[in-house]
C-alpha cells in the first residue's frame, strides 16, 4: 500500500507536467508529416475496411444475431481495440522510448506510461467522435446508454496503465519480455471477442472464461452502449470477472514497480 500510496502522490505532484508531455507525445508521434493528425485515422479506417469487406463479403457476415449491421458492430469492437493495442505494444516499449526522462533527469518513473496512455486517449475521443457520427447515418442516435461511455473508457484507461507500468518494467530490464508481448498481441485479438460474438458461444464456462480478458470486457462493454443497450451493473458475472483482473493487474504493477523501478535508470 505505501508504494501504491507512493505512485498516486508522484501523479499528484506532477499533474502538470503529465499533461504537457501527453501532449508532447502526441506532437512526437504526428509530427514531421504532411497528412499529419489524419495518420490517427488511417490505420483504423484501413483495419475496418478490409476486415468488413472480408467477412462481410467474402464469409456474407450480413448482420450480428441481434439484428443489427455487422459494421456497426464491427467498429464498436474494433475503436476500443486500437486504444488497447496502442498501450499494449507502446505502453510496453515505453521505458525504452523516453529513457532521457529516467537517465537524464529527475523524473518520477511510475507516471510515464501514465501520460503515454493519456495521448492514447485523446486520439480515441477523436475516433469516437467519427464512431458516433458513423452510428447517426445508420439511425443510431445518441441515448442514455452513451452516459457510461466514460465509465467503460475510464476502466481502459486505468486498467492498460497499470499493465504499461507492469510490462515498462519488465521490457527495460530484458527485451525478452517485449518481444514476447509483441508477439501475443495477435494472439490476444483474435481471442478476445473482437471479431467474434462472445455471446454466441453455446458453452457458459467458455463465456465466463473470456470474460477475464480485459479487452473482451471492453470491447463487449462499447457495444453494450451503442448496440445491446445494456447498463453495466446488469451482467454482474461479466463485472465481477473484470474486477479480480483488475485487482490482479494493479497489485502486478505496484510489485514490479517496487521491485525493480531504483534499477532501471543504471539498465537504461
Amino acid at each position: 500500500m505505501k508504494t501504491l500510496f507512493g505512485i498516486l502522490r508522484d501523479h499528484f505532484i506532477w499533474k502538470h507536467q503529465i499533461f504537457k508531455l501527453a501532449k508532447s507525445d502526441i506532437i512526437k508521434t504526428y509530427s514531421g508529416t504532411a497528412f499529419g493528425w489524419g495518420w490517427a485515422l488511417v490505420k483504423p479506417t484501413v483495419t475496418i475496411v478490409v476486415f468488413w469487406f472480408v467477412l462481410t463479403v467474402g464469409f456474407r457476415a450480413g448482420a450480428t444475431a441481434s439484428g443489427d449491421p455487422y459494421i456497426l458492430w464491427l467498429i464498436a469492437g474494433l475503436i476500443p481495440w486500437f486504444y488497447m493495442d496502442e498501450m499494449i505494444t507502446g505502453g510496453t516499449s515505453a521505458y525504452l522510448t523516453y529513457s532521457y526522462l529516467i537517465t537524464k533527469m529527475k523524473f518520477p518513473v511510475s507516471t510515464i506510461t501514465t501520460f503515454i496512455g493519456i495521448s492514447k486517449l485523446i486520439v480515441h475521443l477523436f475516433l469516437m467522435i467519427i464512431v458516433l457520427i458513423i452510428f447517426a447515418v445508420y439511425g443510431y442516435y445518441p441515448d442514455i446508454y452513451l452516459l457510461q461511455l466514460p465509465l467503460y473508457m475510464a476502466l481502459m484507461f486505468i486498467f492498460f496503465s497499470n499493465w504499461a507500468l507492469f510490462a515498462a518494467m519488465l521490457s527495460a530490464i530484458s527485451k525478452d519480455f517485449m518481444n514476447f508481448v509483441v508477439s501475443f498481441v495477435t494472439a490476444v485479438f483474435w481471442l478476445s471477442g473482437i471479431l467474434f460474438d462472445v455471446r454466441m458461444i453455446n458453452t457458459p464456462w467458455i463465456r465466463t472464461v473470456l470474460m477475464f480478458n480485459p479487452v473482451t470486457f471492453c470491447a463487449e462493454g462499447y457495444r453494450d452502449v451503442f448496440l445491446y443497450k445494456v447498463w453495466i451493473w446488469e451482467e454482474p458475472v461479466k463485472l465481477l470477472t473484470f474486477s479480480c483482473t483488475f485487482v490482479v493487474m494493479v497489485i502486478l504493477a505496484v510489485w514490479s514497480y517496487k521491485k525493480l523501478y531504483k534499477e532501471i535508470p543504471d539498465v537504461l
